[in-house]
């Protein structure tokens, strides 16, 4: 299962369950489509807190997915995740899909106001593990980018397929 919204300042992409590779084409041509309809630079919340962990087919069409959003002209994005194995697996694709400097992790079950924790990276850049780091030293939030700041990506070729 798999959802794509639009929100005023990117996307809110919500993935749960066993996601088969071409359910993950499909998000991946969908996303094509959408994308299609937002300027950059933009932020992309993802809510993967049900999706069980990804087979090796489905996951290499969800790095396709990463570099297309990065591609066309993702700032920040936050993954939410509910276990340990979830998180591993999608810090590892988001390294080999190059997101992964502007990508944060949040586990819900230890965060428990990760949505507002995720729209302060994606919108501002309050990166949530210097704000942790920092607040176990009894200091504020850090920002880390500035709200402003464009991230250089290589524009993708209009007929270029993606998915």
């Amino acid at each position: 299962m798999y959802r794509i919204e639009k929100r005023p300042s990117g996307f809110l992409l919500t993935f749960g369950g066993f996601m088969t590779s071409a359910e993950m084409h499909q998000w991946c041509r969908e996303s094509e489509q959408a994308l299609a309809t937002v300027r950059p630079p933009f932020g992309v919340v993802v809510d993967m807190r049900t999706l069980a962990p990804l087979m090796p087919d489905a996951q290499h069409v969800m790095i396709q997915g990463q570099q297309l959003y990065k591609g066309k002209g993702m700032q920040r994005s936050a993954v939410v995740v509910h276990n340990a194995v979830t998180a591993s697996q999608f810090r590892r694709l988001a390294q080999e899909s190059g997101i992964y400097a502007w990508e944060r992790y949040i586990d819900a079950s230890a965060v428990p106001d990760w949505g507002k924790t995720a729209v302060d990276w994606v919108k501002g850049g309050i990166d949530p593990d210097a704000k942790q780091t920092s607040a176990k030293a009894g200091q504020g939030p850090v920002q880390t980018a500035s709200p402003n700041r464009s991230i250089t990506a290589t524009p993708a070729e209009p007929s270029r397929k993606w998915c």
